[in-house]
């Protein structure tokens, strides 16, 4: 008799887990998902955090090429040296220890020189990571020496 006792009660045991399993599946799927965990804020991402600017800022700004927005971060000018007056030249990146140019974003096209203040705009590129060292000068591009340092950005190593 004992053993009809414990098939009954393992019997019952099934048909609740049984009948309990999609009511408990059901539960789950109402229960809305936990949130995604809170990415690091924007200025976490700035790759210009390391580096030692003078005359520049980062900014964090949206560009929408074919409408599909991407955030990223640039260097501008301070609103002191863009304030400055500039006559008789242009604006282009300089690395002095090899010579070499950098390029400026001006809205989505990477350009060489630019002629107002307002248009410097570095983004994150090979040439800002590999040289320790840049400026931005503003006068004859082919005559870079003579050309008045404007801004620069250091990254100590």
């Amino acid at each position: 008799m004992s053993s009809r006792i414990a098939f009954r009660a393992l019997a019952a045991l099934a048909a609740t887990a049984a009948l309990s399993l999609p009511v408990a599946q059901g539960a789950s799927a109402a229960t809305p998902p936990a949130a995604p965990t809170p990415r690091a804020s924007v200025a976490d991402d700035n790759p210009f955090r390391w580096m030692d600017l003078d005359g520049l800022r980062a900014e964090y700004r949206f560009m929408c090429p074919a409408g599909h927005c991407v955030g990223y971060w640039s260097l501008v000018l301070t609103d002191e040296v863009a304030k400055r007056s500039y006559r008789g030249g242009e604006f282009f990146v300089y690395a002095p220890a090899t010579g070499e140019f950098g390029f400026f974003l001006d809205t989505d096209i990477a350009t060489r020189t630019v002629r107002h203040a307002s248009q410097v705009r570095l983004v994150d590129s090979d040439f800002t990571r590999s040289h320790p060292r840049f400026e931005v000068r503003y006068g004859d591009p082919a005559q870079p020496k003579k050309a008045r340092v404007v801004a620069t950005a250091t990254i100590w190593m």
